[in-house]
C-alpha cells in the first residue's frame, strides 16, 4: 500500500494517454513520467534519502505537481505550504517540519535568505529548474522500499508564530484516498479532472489521488477564475471538479454561465465549508445529479453527500465512506441516539498517524482510535449527518480553516489590548472572514482601523488578517466565566 508506483504503471500501461496539464503544457502519462523521475532523481542527487523533509512554497505549476509524486517515488516527505504565508509564520514551518530543501518563488528569495540562510533553496524560475535537474536521470529513481507507513507528506493547520500543527499522511493514508474516493465519486479511466484551487491544501488530495489511481486525466489551472473554469469544462469535456462553496458561487452568478456549457459535468463536490441550501437548490435545479458534498477533517475522517441524495437529504453533509464509522457523542463519550446534537467522532483508513512532533495533541485528537472533531451534528434515522456548528472555534475562509486563537495571540500582544476574542462572520466571497472584538486596558484609547493594520503586518499567513474590529467594555460570559463568541457575533452584526 504505497504510491509511488502509481504512476510508473500508467506511464507503462497508458503511455499515450493525456495525463496531466498545466495551463499550455500537456502531459502524457509517458512523459509526465520521465518529468517526475528527473525531480525524483534530482532531490536524491541533492543529498536527499527517504524520510527527508523538503518544502515547497510554490502557487499551482507542473513544479508543484511534479514534486508530489518525485516524493510518493522516492520516499522524500513532502511539505507543501501555502504562498499566503508571511515571514514568521514561514520560518516557524520550515524549523518545525526540519525540510533540508526548499522549492520556492523567485519572490521568495529575499525573505528565505534572510530567515535561513543556510537552508538551500531552488528558485521556481527557469533556471534554477535546469540547474537543479542537470545530471538527473529521467530514468526510475532506486527503489526505496516503501511501505504503508512510509510518511508522504506533512500538511500544516497554520502558519503562525505559534505552535503549528503539522498533520502527517502516510502512504496508506493516500492510498486509502486513491481508492474510496474514486469509488465514491464514480472516477474511471476516462474521466477527466479539472483543479482550479490551490494544491497545497488537503482539499487536493480529494481528486489528485483517485486521478492517478484511475490512470485518467487532470487538468490544473494557476489559480481560480470563473470564465476560465467554465471555458474549460465547455472546450474539455470535464466531468470532475472539487470546489469550494465561494468558487462555486462564483460560477453560478458569472456571466458566462450557462448549464450546457457544464453539461459534461458528472460530480460537483464542495468541500471546505458549509453551502448555503439556495446555492445548492439552485444548483440541483440547473445541473441535476451532479453535486456532491464532502464534510470532512486533514486529520482523517470524511463524510459524503451522494448526487442520487442530493434532494432527498437535501440539507446533509452525507455518510461515512466505506470501511469507516460514525459516532455522535455527548461529553462523557456516550453515543447518542438519532436526532440529538453532539459532537462527530469518527473512525476510518484516512486517520493521521499523528500530528508532527505532538503526541500530545495527537492524544487529545485521537481517543481509542476514534478522531474527535470537534464540530457538533446529529445523524437522522437512516443515519445521515448534519452539522450544526464547530465546537471548536475554527472558521473557513475561502477554504482555508483559521483558527481564531493564532490570531487572539498575537491580538493580545498589543500595549492596549486586554482581553481580546476572534471569530467568523459572514463574507460574501470568502464565506467567512474574521473579525476581532477587544477589551482596552484601562486608560487606553484603541483606534480600531489602526488596530487592524496592526494585527495584519503580525499574523502568519494572508488568510489570517482580520476584516473589522469593535471595541467593547466587557464580554458576554457563561457562568463559569467563559466568553459567548456567539453573543459577541451576534451583537457584531447588529453593529456591522
Amino acid at each position: 500500500m504505497e504510491i509511488g508506483g502509481l504512476l510508473t504503471r500508467n506511464a507503462r500501461y497508458r503511455p499515450a494517454h493525456l495525463g496531466f496539464a498545466f495551463e499550455e503544457d500537456r502531459f502524457t502519462y509517458r512523459e509526465f513520467n520521465a518529468l517526475v523521475n528527473g525531480y525524483a532523481n534530482g532531490l536524491l542527487k541533492a543529498g536527499l534519502h527517504k524520510g527527508d523533509c523538503f518544502a515547497t512554497l510554490l502557487p499551482n505549476s507542473t513544479e508543484l505537481m511534479a514534486l508530489y509524486w518525485a516524493a510518493a517515488k522516492t520516499g522524500c516527505v513532502i511539505v507543501p505550504l501555502s504562498t499566503l504565508l508571511q515571514e514568521a509564520g514561514l520560518k516557524g514551518l520550515l524549523v518545525d517540519s526540519g525540510s533540508r530543501l526548499i522549492f520556492a518563488e523567485e519572490a521568495f528569495a529575499e525573505p528565505l535568505g534572510r530567515l535561513l540562510p543556510d537552508l538551500p533553496v531552488v528558485l521556481h524560475r527557469q533556471q534554477s529548474q535546469q540547474d537543479f535537474l542537470v545530471g538527473a536521470p529521467i530514468t526510475e529513481p532506486p527503489d526505496p522500499g516503501l511501505g504503508g507507513q512510509d510518511i508522504f507528506n506533512i500538511m500544516y493547520t497554520s502558519g503562525t508564530t505559534g505552535a503549528p500543527k503539522g498533520i502527517v499522511h502516510d502512504h496508506f493514508v493516500r492510498a486509502a484516498y486513491c481508492t474510496i474516493f474514486a469509488t465514491a465519486f464514480r472516477m474511471t479511466p476516462e474521466s477527466v479532472v479539472l483543479h482550479a484551487g490551490s494544491i497545497v491544501f488537503n482539499g487536493a488530495m480529494i481528486d489528485l489521488m483517485p486521478w492517478m489511481f484511475v490512470g485518467c486525466t487532470y487538468l490544473l489551472h494557476e489559480k481560480f477564475d470563473p470564465a476560465a473554469v467554465i471555458a474549460t469544462i465547455d472546450r474539455e469535456k470535464v466531468t470532475h471538479i472539487v470546489l469550494v462553496p465561494a468558487q462555486i458561487i462564483a460560477i453560478l452568478n458569472h456571466p458566462d454561465f450557462a448549464p450546457d456549457k457544464l453539461a459534461s459535468l458528472e460530480m460537483i463536490l464542495s468541500v471546505g465549508a458549509p453551502l448555503h441550501l439556495d446555492h445548492k437548490k439552485r444548483l440541483n435545479q440547473v445541473l441535476p445529479e451532479r453535486f456532491y458534498e464532502l464534510y470532512g477533517l486533514t486529520e482523517g475522517f470524511a463524510t459524503v453527500l451522494d448526487c442520487k441524495d442530493a434532494l432527498r437529504k437535501e440539507g446533509s453533509v452525507g455518510v461515512p465512506l466505506p470501511f469507516s464509522e460514525i459516532a455522535i457523542r455527548d461529553d462523557a463519550g456516550r453515543d447518542l441516539p438519532a436526532g440529538e446534537v453532539g459532537e462527530i467522532c469518527g473512525k476510518s483508513p484516512f486517520l493521521m498517524p499523528g500530528y508532527h512532533k505532538r503526541p500530545d495533541l495527537s492524544a487529545q485528537a485521537i481517543v481509542d482510535g476514534w478522531l474527535k472533531t470537534g464540530d457538533a451534528g446529529y445523524l437522522d434515522d437512516d443515519g445521515y449527518l448534519y452539522l450544526v456548528d464547530r465546537i471548536k472555534d475554527m472558521l473557513v475562509s475561502g477554504g482555508v480553516n483559521v483558527y481564531p486563537k493564532d490570531i487572539e495571540e498575537i491580538i493580545i500582544q498589543h500595549p492596549e489590548v486586554a482581553e481580546v476574542a476572534v471569530f467568523g462572520v459572514p463574507h460574501e466571497t470568502w464565506g467567512e472572514t474574521p473579525v476581532a472584538t477587544v477589551i482596552a486596558k484601562d486608560g487606553s484609547a484603541i483606534d480600531e482601523a489602526t488596530l487592524i493594520e496592526w494585527t495584519n503586518a503580525r499574523v502568519g499567513a494572508k488568510y489570517q488578517r482580520i476584516s473589522g474590529v469593535m471595541v467593547l467594555d466587557s464580554f458576554p460570559r457563561n457562568i463559569a466565566g467563559k466568553t459567548l463568541k456567539h453573543e459577541l457575533r451576534a451583537r457584531y452584526g447588529e453593529t456591522s
